[in-house]
């Protein structure tokens, strides 16, 4: 074995290794899990740390949620939970380490705002080259399902591509993937390795057996395939096994480890693939035998057969074929209102003044083409 030569590591933790019992946080995980991230950064590793667990945290502050509670006092209860428990969780953390931490809270919306998505991934720069370890989690108390990321596991997967990290490890309550339910089938196997994430494997993915957290394995290989397209090697492991840290810090894969793309992409494509999120379509007329660059370079308004969503100019949309082929992500040049106007009148003086003035309803720069998507 050789040992690990990890540069910038995101670790993923989830509410049942934060507060197993929902009676606040307890150490009888957080032990193992802060000495995995003392002894990465004793070998060089910078550490980032996606934890879950303010719900679970904050859960015991809280009388039990009545029967007949409408769902949005429900709602507004679970998001009092977070913001009492996120405290507690970052005080526990800060406890168990002899070096500074810092909290992140982030949305969906912050991610998938180019400028915001920036400016997060120079915060996280600045406190990794002072030595400080990010603690970031998804903003329960203010999101929205319009703005939230659902599962840390696939925010784990966004932070750790706008990190730049090298590596990413998920933890979850199983000792990676199996191709069956081990809970239900003696006979499933643990995949030690995947090179490619196909349909297949996403067939071997079932439910979490935790009561306190979201993620279940399905959006675990989510995650793994969102880092691993953007050069991340990506582990699945058991987080309640304190032998599966130790394997890993001489080398070892005790789970399962998805293997970084060898020609991932760039960071800007890669952000408008997997990050962005469109906030409508534009459904464009496309021309037999042209390529994917050639459907998409120099979109001309003339070429729009229909408009699907509100969107205005600088959000990400998404273009596809009349066939229904998803061809790109794209910022829109022009907002949804006036295309849904252009293909409602014929009016070639118009379309030939816009095409004069952008040269395309998207911008060529900000396109992610979604050929093998």
């Amino acid at each position: 074995m050789k040992l690990p030569t990890w540069k910038r590591l995101v670790l993923k933790v989830g509410s049942a290794l934060i507060a197993p019992e929902r009676q606040g946080c307890s150490s009888r995980y957080l032990l193992t899990l802060a000495q995995f991230i003392v002894r990465c950064r004793a070998q060089g590793t910078q550490v980032i740390l996606v934890s879950s667990g303010s719900i679970a945290a904050g859960a015991h502050r809280f009388p039990e949620i009545p029967p007949a509670t409408t769902p949005s006092a429900r709602v507004a209860l679970k998001k009092a939970m977070a913001a009492a428990g996120q405290t507690e969780m970052m005080a526990a953390w800060d406890k168990l380490f002899d070096f500074p931490s810092a909290q992140i809270l982030l949305t969906h919306g912050d991610l998938r705002d180019r400028e915001r998505y920036e400016s997060i991934r120079e915060t996280i720069f600045t406190l990794l080259e002072h030595e400080i370890l990010p603690i970031i989690n998804e903003n329960d108390t203010v999101t929205t399902d319009a703005l939230k990321v659902g599962d840390n596991d696939n925010l784990s997967a966004m932070v750790a591509a706008a990190a730049d990290a090298d590596t990413l490890i998920i933890c979850s309550d199983i000792d990676g993937l199996y191709d069956k339910n081990p809970h239900l089938h003696a006979d499933a196997r643990l995949q030690p390795e995947v090179k490619r994430i196909t349909q297949a494997i996403y067939d071997m993915a079932g439910g979490s057996h935790s009561d306190v957290g979201t993620g279940g394995m399905r959006t675990k290989i989510e995650a793994a395939e969102k880092a691993v397209s953007h050069g991340i090697d990506t582990y699945i492991i058991n987080g309640f096994n304190e032998s599966a840290f130790s394997a890993l810090l001489v080398g070892g894969n005790p789970g399962t480890l998805f293997h970084a793309d060898e020609r991932p992409m760039q960071e800007l494509q890669h952000w408008m693939t997997h990050t962005a999120s469109e906030q409508g379509e534009v459904i464009v007329q496309t021309v037999p035998g042209q390529t994917l660059d050639e459907h998409c370079a120099r979109l001309s308004c003339n070429k729009v057969l229909e408009v699907r969503g509100e969107f205005a100019a600088g959000d990400t949309i998404l273009v596809r074929s009349k066939d229904g082929t998803r061809l790109a992500k794209a910022r829109a040049n022009y907002g949804s209102s006036l295309l849904i106007f252009i293909t409602e009148h014929d009016d070639p003086e118009l379309t030939s003044n816009l095409t004069d003035a952008q040269g395309s309803i998207i911008s060529e720069q900000d396109i992610a083409l979604l050929e093998h998507r």
